[in-house]
């Protein structure tokens, strides 16, 4: 056999491994459905792997749409959605496709969704039909809802309406919908579908208010890991360890009341951060990191008016006082590292930002440890000196 004959035998392989294959730079004008409507429109959609594809009849303002998605897991789900009333999934009216669980069959529910905790089926703000879904094997399992659905009148008037589409794991326990991740791709899943789009393909715009979201998200994380996951340590190291050294003194006070207060206005600032994003995402909760967060700031503020309060050395109360302070302050210390970690898994960054943070503990509980032992030595040392003094007669 030649070398060229070869060589053709094995690109026609590849041509044919290629047609066989699902194509990983596909697009939504390389999609076909079963049927014959043809939609004039199709978008490849920014985020989870998603096309859309669409017809608007304005005769009858009715819009026919077919969404093709990957469910996040096998035996997952896919859903598209329109908001009348807002950018995101609360809100929506969605239509839900998954295989039944029973005969495999992909099928499509209806979703009136009015917060996260309630995912049941149930009727729409408006009139659907033609509903259907199916499942496309040749493209990696992934799934097709279709659907004919009545735009109100508002919304026809403004030429455009606010889509979300979002993708799912495997169901629950009697066939419920469960919640879906909230990575940054799952929740910049939105943004308005113009009505009015030409035959070239339509037009898709948003994702402004969900990137200012993350970036928040983030700005929210870096101000309280700063404050209450290292200022807050340090300025304890500052307290406990500084002091022993009576060269120190009292330059270790202000030391450690700048750090603290430092710590924190910035713990503020994220905490508020925190509280504005807790009120523009209704329906996510995590409750864990939402209370420690709080608590956090009440003890702070707590032991920032402490200072005021705070009596001489030579008080009868002070006593009392340091077991109070110094309760409070470790207090905490404990519940800010916990949170960094809750607050680490929650926004899911690159492991080199979770291992950059325990690398600095580490480090800070190394100095604590040295000091630890350092200035046990020089108290002990202390005493002995003391005790060595000879008594005045």
């Amino acid at each position: 056999m030649s070398s060229s004959s070869s060589v053709r035998i094995s690109l026609s392989f590849i041509f044919l491994a290629l047609l066989i294959s699902p194509s990983v730079s596909q697009t939504c004008k390389s999609q076909t459905f079963s049927g014959d409507k043809t939609y004039p429109h199709c978008l490849d959609l920014p985020q989870l792997k998603a096309f859309l594809h669409y017809s608007y009849d304005a005769s009858n303002t009715s819009l026919a749409v077919v969404f093709s998605a990957p469910p996040a897991k096998p035996g997952g789900w896919i859903a598209w959605a329109i908001n009348p009333t807002a950018t995101g999934m609360v809100g929506a009216q969605t239509l839900v496709a998954y295989k039944d669980p029973g005969n495999g069959v992909a099928v499509v529910k209806t979703l009136n969704i009015s917060s996260y905790s309630s995912l049941i089926p149930s009727k729409l703000a408006f009139d659907v039909w033609d509903m259907k879904a199916e499942e496309a094997a040749r493209d990696g399992g992934t799934l097709r809802i279709f659907a004919r659905v009545k735009v109100s009148a508002d919304l026809v008037a403004k030429g455009k309406v606010n889509q979300v589409w979002q993708v799912g794991p495997e169901l629950g326990p009697g066939g419920m919908i469960g919640r879906h991740a909230f990575d940054p791709s799952n929740l910049a899943s939105m943004g308005s579908l113009d009505l009015k789009g030409d035959n070239s393909g339509g037009t898709i715009s948003g994702g402004g208010e969900v990137n200012a979201k993350i970036k928040n998200r983030n700005i929210h994380g870096i101000l309280n890991a700063v404050s209450w996951g290292i200022l807050f340590p340090i300025g304890a190291i500052i307290a406990r360890y500084m002091r022993v050294f009576e060269s120190a003194d009292p330059a270790w006070f202000y030391l450690h009341v700048s750090c603290q207060f430092s710590a924190y206005v910035i713990g503020v600032a994220g905490w508020a951060t925190g509280l504005k994003l807790g009120n523009e995402s209704a329906g996510i909760r995590y409750s864990a990191h939402r209370n420690i967060g709080i608590a956090l700031f009440t003890l702070a503020t707590i032991q920032m008016f402490a200072m005021l309060l705070r009596p001489k050395k030579d008080h009868k109360y002070r006593f009392y006082w340091n077991i109070y302070h110094h309760g409070v302050g470790y207090a905490i210390l404990i519940l800010g590292i916990i949170n960094v970690f809750k607050g680490l898994n929650i926004l899911k960054p690159q492991d080199t930002y979770k291992t950059a943070y325990i690398a600095v503990i580490a480090i800070l509980g190394g100095i604590a440890l040295l000091l630890e032992a350092i200035t046990w030595v020089i108290v002990l040392k202390r005493k002995s000196n003391n005790s060595m003094k000879p008594l005045r007669t």
